[in-house]
């Protein structure tokens, strides 16, 4: 593992949750102040919905991604196409190293059988964003 992944890991062992754990590990580098990325991601731990939605890890790389590529062109916002495409191929390789996105599922919450654990998730978004900010900057 890498600075970023035991950065992240760390975040989550104190408390933040997969989406926080995420995003936070990578503020030094975009020069966001850590406690606004802490509350702008609070609200994406747990799978969106206790469960019910994306896995928190995944909406905090997709929430870096954001800041990687918009141009933050509030008068013509243009960038949103592009943040798309990085956005997909995240998400389409994180579900196909883990089987799905979805908290619940990975956790095996219906079916008993869990497809990854938590940290595990956490390790595999920062190295997938690892990798995508490498080819995309």
């Amino acid at each position: 593992m890498g600075n970023r992944t035991d950065k992240a890991a760390e975040l989550h062992n104190k408390g933040y949750n997969c989406a926080q754990a995420v995003a936070c590990s990578f503020c030094d580098e975009f020069g966001i102040d850590e406690a606004a990325m802490f509350r702008l991601t609070e609200g994406m731990g747990l799978g969106m919905g206790c469960m019910e939605g994306t896995c928190g890890a995944v909406n905090g790389a997709v929430t870096i991604l954001g800041l990687l590529n918009s141009s933050a062109n509030l008068e013509k916002p243009d960038s949103k196409g592009q943040t798309y495409k990085l956005s997909k191929e995240l998400v389409e390789t994180f579900k196909n190293k883990n089987k799905s996105i979805v908290c619940k599922d990975l956790k095996g919450v219906e079916t008993g059988e869990v497809l990854r654990s938590c940290p595990g998730c956490i390790e595999d978004a920062v190295i997938i964003l690892e990798k995508i900010l490498e080819e995309h900057r």
